[in-house]
């Protein structure tokens, strides 16, 4: 199927104060780190070149705070953003504010890969992906695939598992497959597509992680 013009980046938040200490975070609303608001500007350095005509960003205040040291890196603080709960990280239910490596130790081997990275695996008063996933998709086809038929470059701000799922998505992954697939901090994805959606093209790009504070 033919390639569409338009091209989509997307982008995890930076480091998290939770995030720092390795808690699961989900839907609480923790602001940035030093470290995370320095790859913010890295990400915008990185992209530098790009001239987006459109952003989108989740409701919760670390991808906003990353999405505006990424316009203000790349000199585009002025761009037009909307921000949408439907790419809001998933709510990790009653696993919230654990540490998830002193979680680990306490599960099976099996439990935790699912709770931390399965696709249909239960969350106590929580999401699984497969649900963040019936939230993003209709996000990305309805709203964002319209306008990369129409040649638009769009950016993308959300967090681990609301781009792990639109990944699942756009690269046609398994429920399986997904499960082996991590958005790391300092990663940039964009991806061309077809008229469903699909990947035609990924170009993947990774910052160092920036060194703490003196």
């Amino acid at each position: 199927m033919a390639q569409l013009p338009g091209k989509l980046v997307v982008m995890r938040h930076g480091e998290s104060t939770w995030n720092a200490k390795g808690e699961w975070t989900g839907t609480r609303d923790m602001a940035l780190t030093f470290k995370g608001k320095r790859e913010a500007h890295m990400l915008g350095e990185a992209v530098a070149e790009v001239r987006f005509d459109r952003a989108y960003v989740s409701q919760q205040q670390r991808a906003k705070q990353t999405l505006a040291g990424v316009l203000e890196a790349s000199g585009q603080p002025d761009l037009p953003f909307h921000v949408n709960a439907a790419i809001n990280e998933r709510d990790y239910g009653i696993y919230t504010g654990l540490n998830k490596w002193e979680t680990q130790k306490r599960m099976a081997p099996a439990e935790f890969h699912g709770v931390h990275r399965g696709f249909d695996y239960p969350i106590p008063n929580g999401e699984r992906l497969k649900d963040v996933y019936e939230r993003s998709v209709p996000f990305y086809r309805e709203i964002l695939l319209p306008q990369l038929a129409d040649g638009k470059t769009l950016l993308l701000v959300a967090h681990g598992n609301s781009i792990r799922s639109l990944v699942k998505y756009i690269e046609s992954i398994s429920d399986k497959g997904i499960a082996e697939v991590e958005m790391i901090f300092g990663m940039v994805l964009t991806y061309r597509v077809d008229a469903q959606g699909r990947m035609t093209d990924k170009q993947t790009v990774k910052i160092d992680s920036p060194a703490p504070p003196a």
